[in-house]
């Protein structure tokens, strides 16, 4: 097997990269333990973070031994890497919570059998610490200005960083040291947004303890025009299936543009470097089976296999006249909730497939709703409640289907 420093890079994995010689170096002849943070902010990791996840999965398949680091700890403070306001202070029992469901996610993609990987939490070191011998041996490392000079600092400085944020950089480059003193890691991977964290961590292992150290960071997923990839009309592309359904994950990737399906493929499967190309060699009608090909690999990747074909099956018999599958994205509603939105565009709304009522009403006039294959022209429409018992399935445009059915 080739050096995996090559493999990640002709993949479009690698964006920055410190000591780039040494650290290819070293990858070509060693096994190297290295880690990615997970800060436990939400109940679910979303695609967004599934570029560092197949990296690092990348890495286990080349012999490397990965660290998946939990930031119980870190969590309680918050990243303000790019953010344009300070993120929502997080209680104890939802980090905890959070974190559960982060470490099963992790699971379905990283080997941790026989200590192939490790799973730390850094509320294990972090929580306990005393501040002032915290800031005595770490702090006297970090100088303000250079620490000013970071983009994650720099973006926050026109509405206020706070201290408790200020303190976000020391605390990730402290994780790095005890992460290198207990389990020998030399390498951090992480999102492109993260590279002054990560290249503090490795700058105070070098200052510290007089060794290696490196970071390398992950391109963050975008479209070919730069906009960030994984947003729905429901928010953000998760990885729990309670919160995006495989039938609506399958159905984000089965309509990615046409310019973006080679890189989607380098960074979000396994297929080889070849098979991709192929696949994408032509820009016209054929890119529709690389589309398939795409959608059904991250979904079996991330949902498995079964739901990936349900997920599949459904979508190819939703375009070919069979609505009878059961993976389509489903809202109930209850009498009550149906009194205040009788209307098709209310219903439209009240399900997410548009962000307003208002939203509804111009789609429907522009004649992009139908409800059961009819299409729908009265802006005014009233869905029957029988009909909502037996459940209708609303059809937004070619492609984005929604069952509506009333408990």
């Amino acid at each position: 097997m080739g050096n995996i420093y090559d493999t990640l890079k002709a993949r479009g994995f690698i964006r920055q990269v410190s000591h780039e010689e040494e650290l290819h170096e070293l990858l070509g002849k060693e096994r190297v333990t290295f880690y990615i943070g997970f800060d436990p902010t939400a109940d679910s990791l979303h695609i967004g973070h599934y570029v560092v996840l197949v990296a690092m999965a990348h890495m286990q398949r080349a012999g490397h031994r990965p660290i998946a680091l939990i930031g119980g700890g870190t969590a309680m403070v918050g990243d303000p890497s790019g953010r344009s306001d300070m993120r929502q202070m997080l209680d104890k029992a939802q980090i905890e919570a959070n974190a559960r469901c982060f470490k099963d996610q992790i699971g379905n993609l990283i080997d941790f059998s026989g200590g192939r990987a490790v799973m730390v939490n850094n509320a294990d070191w972090l929580l306990s610490l005393n501040y002032v011998d915290f800031l005595r041996d770490i702090g006297v490392h970090f100088t303000v200005n250079r620490m000013l000079a970071a983009e994650c600092f720099k973006s926050r400085m026109e509405k206020g960083l706070t201290f408790i944020e200020f303190n976000y950089m020391l605390m990730q480059s402290y994780d790095f040291l005890v992460l290198n003193r207990e389990y020998g890691a030399v390498l951090q991977l992480g999102g492109d947004d993260q590279w002054a964290n990560m290249l503090a961590g490795a700058d105070l292992i070098r200052r510290k303890e007089q060794k290696a150290a490196f970071a390398m960071t992950c391109p963050l997923l975008t479209t070919s025009e730069g906009l960030k990839m994984g947003k729905t009309q429901r928010g953000a592309l998760w990885l729990d299936p309670d919160k995006t359904s495989p039938y609506e994950f399958y159905h984000y990737w089965r309509n990615v543009d046409d310019a973006d399906v080679e890189n989607c493929m380098r960074l979000l499967t396994f297929l080889p470097m070849d098979r991709i190309r192929a696949l994408c060699a032509h820009r016209d009608h054929r890119m529709n089976e690389a589309k398939r090909v795409l959608a059904y690999e991250i979904t079996r990747q991330v949902h498995g296999v079964k739901a990936a074909t349900e997920a599949r099956d459904t979508a190819e018999s939703l375009f070919g006249g069979d609505k009878d599958a059961n993976t389509i994205p489903t809202t109930r509603i209850t009498g009550a909730q149906y009194e205040d939105n009788p209307r098709l565009i209310d219903l439209v709304a009240f399900c997410g497939l548009t962000a307003s009522k208002g939203e509804a009403r111009r789609l429907v006039r522009q004649g992009g709703v139908y409800v059961d294959d009819a299409k729908v022209v009265d802006e005014e429409a009233v869905i029957a409640p029988e009909a909502l018992i037996a459940g209708i399935l609303i059809r937004k445009g070619k492609k984005t289907f929604h069952r509506i059915e009333m408990v």
